[in-house]
């Protein structure tokens, strides 16, 4: 064991004259400690809810997204969706097409978007995880036009699929005519039948209804355009691919990931974990103002010591390297302890539910994710703390008062 190290560690575990050193070094590890389990537990915390937030939005949306710039919809070439189809690590496609509609069931109305979706949406998405009642399938064995709602859609117009359900309409003003001598000349009219519902969060559930591609086109006047290409990826390959979509596609498309099409969205998640992150930071910095007085206190009491090293031949280098060390150990078995705190409680969470929502939430229990690199940056954090904690009292002192007095 190198001679600083080891003697640094005598004077942690050795008994002082002087109690009250022991006691704020002993302070010093206990306050690092919890202040490391708090950044442990509040830190996974915030993955956990980013994580919530992730999955509920990747149940609709896909691995990547094609959508056109400066307009609602577009029109690919064969040879450019075979181009796609044929990248490697491209597993499907789906075509969609969404736009405005207003929703009436008798006298009860609202205004929805309507996604008209292909047969491999659920391929390319995670939809059929989100029904609650019905099913997913749009298909309609009496060649009826059937349509997928949102639970918070349902409780507006009142739609139970247990009891007994009218057709509903949606309206889509007709392309290319601004007046008509009746309100049927001027919007496009479609009855359908609700066949699932599903639910999300409030975001989708208020604002969405899944119909079959072919009904869309006929309700927004299309036959031909889209509103955006889904795509599936393989899961290690998504940045690969979009990157070769892009290129195949030119700058008049957009290929966004998940992330990207609700960047605001994981931005501010992001943001706020950054930020929670900086005031525990700064919590940490006032817990570790007590290794500058348990330093100062150890090194005043040590004078006979230092004296007895320095003349058996230490050098002053190895004299201070003695106290910076002491103030790393301190720092160093507070933040394991810390660690190692936070990590059970985390496991805790993750295995018995301590902290529980309700029912009545998404989730209803608080999330826990654990990653590796935020144990990384919270203990080399705490150690450049503790590092810059121990510098300025172990050359201040060793410096003016007792060097003087070796000499």
């Amino acid at each position: 064991m190198n001679f600083s190290t080891y003697i640094a560690k005598r004077y942690l575990i050795s008994k002082k004259s002087n109690n009250a050193i022991n006691v704020i070094s002993w302070i010093s590890i206990i306050a690092i400690a919890i202040t490391t389990a708090a950044l442990v537990i509040i830190l996974s915390a915030m993955n956990g809810l980013t994580s919530i937030v992730a999955n509920l939005y990747n149940t609709l949306e896909p691995d990547l997204k094609i959508t056109i710039k400066n307009e609602k919809t577009f029109n690919v070439t064969n040879e450019k969706l075979n181009a796609i189809k044929t990248i490697n690590g491209v597993q499907n496609t789906c075509f969609c097409l969404t736009d405005k509609a207003l929703l009436k069931n008798d006298d009860k109305q609202t205004l929805v978007t309507v996604k008209g979706i292909d047969n491999n949406f659920s391929k390319v998405t995670k939809f059929k995880t989100a029904i609650t009642e019905g099913h997913s399938d749009l298909e309609n064995k009496n060649n009826g036009n059937t349509v997928i709602i949102g639970k918070g859609i349902a409780n507006q117009l009142g739609i139970n699929l247990n009891g007994y359900v009218n057709e509903l309409i949606l309206y889509s003003p007709v392309k290319g005519k601004s007046s008509g001598l009746t309100m049927d000349e001027q919007l496009n009219q479609i009855y359908v039948s609700p066949q699932g519902i599903f639910s999300i969060n409030d975001e989708f559930d208020y604002q969405f209804v899944f119909v079959d591609i072919k009904t869309a086109r006929y309700l927004f006047d299309d036959s031909v355009k889209v509103s955006s290409i889904e795509v599936k990826c393989d899961e290690n390959k998504i940045d690969e691919v979009q990157n070769q979509i892009q290129n195949i596609l030119g700058n008049n498309y957009e290929v966004k990931n998940r992330y990207q099409l609700n960047d605001v969205l994981f931005k501010t998640l992001e943001t706020e974990k950054l930020a929670t992150f900086i005031i525990l930071a700064f919590i940490l910095i006032i817990a570790t103002f007590n290794i500058i007085g348990a330093l100062t206190m150890l090194i005043i009491e040590k004078k006979k010591d230092i004296k007895t090293l320095y003349s058996l031949g230490a050098s002053l280098k190895q004299i201070r390297e003695i106290f910076m060390r002491e103030g790393l150990l301190i720092t160093g078995v507070g933040a394991l302890i810390g660690l190692a705190l936070g990590l059970i409680v985390c496991l805790l969470q993750v295995k018995f539910h301590l902290v529980k929502f309700g029912d009545e939430f998404v989730v209803p229990y608080y999330p826990i994710e654990l990653r590796l690199n935020d144990f990384f940056w919270i203990f080399s954090l705490i150690m450049v703390i503790g590092f810059v904690a121990a510098f300025y009292p172990v050359r201040l002192f060793t410096k003016n008062d007792l060097v003087k007095d070796i000499n």
